[in-house]
């Protein structure tokens, strides 16, 4: 599959510019903290970042394939259904970070 065009049954997607395609994770609900305390699916997080997986880029994208993990803000999103399918679309500059196995560089994180 080319790396501008989004998967799904209609017709294909082109991404423009620097534009990213993104399918959020989808947590489980309910998520256990580090300390193994119990946070419920309702419980608010201030500002949370959240990572999804880019499902299409525009030409102008440099960091980020088609099938990274890509982490981002959900205030800088726009949202949009395509082939069924609730996605988002951001701006290349709107992604923190990309998580990839074709990263060579060593961040000393393990994500």
């Amino acid at each position: 599959m080319p790396s501008d065009v989004a998967r799904g049954s209609g017709l294909p997607i082109k991404m423009l510019h620097d534009r990213v395609l993104v399918a959020l994770r989808r947590e489980d609900g309910e998520r256990r903290s580090t300390g193994g305390i119990l946070i419920p699916a309702t419980a608010q997080v201030a500002k949370r970042l959240v990572w999804g997986e880019a499902r299409g880029v525009g030409a102008s994208v440099r960091q980020v394939k088609v099938g990274d993990q890509v982490l981002f803000s959900p205030e800088d999103q726009h949202e949009v259904e395509v082939h069924g399918e609730e996605l988002v679309i951001l701006r290349e500059r709107d992604v923190h970070a990309v998580a990839a196995e074709r990263i060579e560089e060593s961040t000393g994180l393990y994500l």
